[in-house]
């Protein structure tokens, strides 16, 4: 015991124990009376020895020769030194790649539009029917707030809108997500443009802008995973290529997911940023409100943003589960994800559906869930059942808040919006997946050039011959640059073609038709006919229409569905009677929808009004129609009864019969 005490210093040799200093340490007599008094002495001996050593140590290299410590110094700064220079020189060539790549796919999207419609060369009529279907009418209450008397005068019309559908007053702000609209009109009036430039131009260009931001999120998210800015230049490409698969600005430019998705980008991209490790505090601080900002802006400008919303928070949820992300930060997305959706709903009209949607079930079973982990006492049953169970949990109890939300909260989600989201996300196809495949890109382009992927196929490969981390390095560099000269070989001069072929878009028919409704119809006369036809007519001439091409709506769904019956085997008395039903005074019959050929038949809209009215009969592969009228569309042009006791062709021309609805008749057969 009393040897175990004693402190352990260095022996010389021949001698007895010496201190750290050298000097001989006094004999030690051993007193058998007085055990514990002695070892006392000696743990004090000892702590003060050991402090003793420490001061030397410390003394010793304080004392270092100054040229071995210059030396040091000077290799310590020199190091930091150059490496801030090549991180200044990365980020700034990084940079300036990201926004020159934004630019020229703005400059880009602006070149091939002009070139396609001729844009710069139309009239206002002419150019505003390159609105097509939704887009035209989004279009339409952009010019509405311009022409109104005041910003409030305009917002207040707009959400007590009674001159768009007939028999039916909307809430146009929140029913159609028209905040884009409001910004842009904000925008253009508050920035003096009135004099420099159309309102067209202004929208539009706004539009263009945002993609270009879409681009360079894009870039900076895939530079942020792999380390290198070529993973951005190769999503760039890869992007612009896939254009027909990425993005629907070609022909649907006012289109909600064009004003969204680039916010989502952004947030794509802070959110990214934030996840990493040994992220410095600057950093952490501007991708948080990077990622708030973008969230909430994401979620006003598109109504099916919180389903897409959904999808990252469950992928967030399955990093968190598997330890590959820091928990604490995920938490602190799910509360962004909490707060937006409170002020969405708020700002949003109290919008019933954000309270309804799976990402509020979802967010607040995994904030309970993370509360009842921490509050549960480590090492007992209930701890490392909950553990266990966990991921069940959580769906269990995202599914009982979602059922009880929908049993308390008035709401209008049908069954039919969730299958227009399918088809409208591209779900249920093999290729035109705007929302997934430029995402596609970015991972595709960050798996070439990161060279942490490469490190671990050569150490899964165990490559002995070349080192693997200078074969990582290498690789990471030269395939992408390899893959980028084929593309641009390749693509470049089918761009460069794209952008020099001139393009006609002239379509005389319309805009006849919507010369003569200016000119001729009665101001409060009411028009019915397809959907996306009506869209353009209230755009180009004001006039109100009996439906609109939106599908969020029940009664608008339902309108549609029934205005639809004019291209079905229907008597003209019914078809009488449902147009008379919306007070529709014109009926404008479209060619092109009567006389379709499409290459499947069957997907027709007049195939689908028959399987639908009952009117074909599919047996063993073949179809039977039977209906004793025959088709409204057909039937209505020979003029004969009954069909002019109801109706009046007062217009025609090669595309477009527009029937003047009769008020008085005398019903015969």
């Amino acid at each position: 015991m009393r040897e175990r005490c004693r402190p352990r210093g260095r022996r010389e040799p021949g001698g007895g124990g010496r201190s750290a200093g050298g000097a001989a340490s006094p004999p030690r007599t051993e007193r058998r009376g007085a055990p514990a008094a002695g070892g006392g002495r000696r743990m004090e001996e000892g702590a003060a020895d050991l402090r003793q050593r420490r001061k030397q140590n410390c003394t010793e290299s304080d004392k270092m020769a100054p040229e071995e410590r210059n030396k040091e110094n000077s290799k310590l700064g020199r190091s930091p030194k150059c490496m801030l220079i090549q991180r200044f020189a990365k980020l700034f060539f990084g940079c300036l790649a990201a926004v020159t790549s934004g630019m020229m796919y703005a400059v880009y999207l602006s070149t091939y539009h002009e070139r396609k419609f001729w844009f710069s060369s139309r009239q206002e009529l002419e150019r505003e029917i390159t609105f097509q279907g939704d887009s035209a009418i989004y279009y339409s209450f952009y010019k509405e707030l311009l022409k109104a008397p005041s910003f409030e005068r305009g917002v207040y019309e707009l959400t007590h809108n009674n001159k768009t559908v007939s028999l039916k007053t909307i809430n146009a702000v929140q029913q159609m997500t028209l905040y884009p609209e409001l910004i842009a009109s904000v925008l253009y009036q508050a920035s003096g443009s009135e004099e420099v430039i159309e309102p067209v131009y202004f929208y539009i260009g706004i539009v263009f802008g945002l993609q270009g931001i879409y681009v360079t999120a894009l870039f900076v998210t895939s530079w942020v995973m792999s380390g290198t800015w070529l993973a951005g230049m190769l999503t760039v490409a890869w992007f612009i290529i896939n254009r027909t698969d990425t993005t629907r600005i070609d022909y649907s430019i006012p289109s909600r997911e064009n004003w969204a998705l680039p916010y989502f980008a952004c947030q794509v991209a802070a959110l990214t940023g934030y996840l990493k490790k040994n992220l410095n505090c600057s950093a952490e601080k501007f991708c948080y409100l990077l990622v708030s900002a973008s969230t909430y802006t994401f979620m006003m400008m598109w109504e099916y943003s919180h389903y897409l919303l959904f999808v990252q928070a469950v992928s967030l949820f399955l990093l968190d589960s598997f330890a590959l992300a820091q928990s604490e930060k995920v938490h602190e997305v799910y509360k962004i994800y909490m707060f937006s959706l409170f002020l969405g709903y708020l700002l949003q009209f109290e919008n019933s559906a954000l309270l309804v949607s799976p990402l509020l079930s979802l967010v607040a079973a995994l904030m309970l869930s993370k509360y009842l982990q921490m509050n549960v006492k480590k090492g007992t049953f209930m701890s490392r059942l909950l553990k266990i169970m966990y991921i069940y949990l959580v769906l269990t109890v995202t599914l009982t808040l979602n059922l009880l939300l929908k049993m308390f909260v008035p709401h209008k989600e049908n069954e039919h919006l969730l299958k227009f989201l399918e088809i409208k996300l591209g779900l249920n196809t093999t290729k035109m997946k705007y929302l997934w495949t430029p995402y596609v890109c970015m991972l595709a382009a960050f798996g070439v050039c990161s060279p942490e992927l490469w490190m671990t196929l050569f150490k899964w490969l165990r490559l002995k011959a070349v080192h693997p981390i200078l074969l990582a390095l290498i690789l990471s560099m030269a395939v992408p640059t390899i893959i980028g000269f084929s593309l641009w070989k390749e693509f470049f001069p089918r761009i460069m073609t794209e952008l020099s072929e001139l393009q006609e878009f002239y379509d005389p028919d319309t805009v006849e038709l919507m010369t003569w409704i200016k000119r001729q119809a009665p101001v409060a006369a009411v028009f019915a006919g397809s959907p996306q036809l009506m869209g353009v007519i209230k755009l180009c001439t004001g006039w109100m229409v009996s439906s609109l091409p939106l599908y969020n709506d029940d009664d608008l769904l339902k309108r549609n569905e029934n205005i639809y019956q004019i291209y079905s085997k229907r008597s003209a008395e019914d078809i009488y009677k449902i147009l008379t039903s919306y007070k529709a005074n014109f009926l404008i019959i479209e060619d092109s929808i009567c006389n379709e050929v499409g290459p499947v038949r069957g997907c027709r809209v007049k195939d689908l009004l028959d399987i639908a009215n009952g009117h074909v009969v599919c047996e063993e592969g073949d179809s039977y129609a039977y209906s004793k009228y025959g088709r409204f569309c057909h039937e209505i042009k020979m003029n004969y009864s009954p069909y002019v006791n109801y109706f009046t062709r007062v217009y025609w021309n090669r595309s477009y019969f527009v029937y003047r609805i009769n008020t008085v008749i005398s019903f015969q057969s």
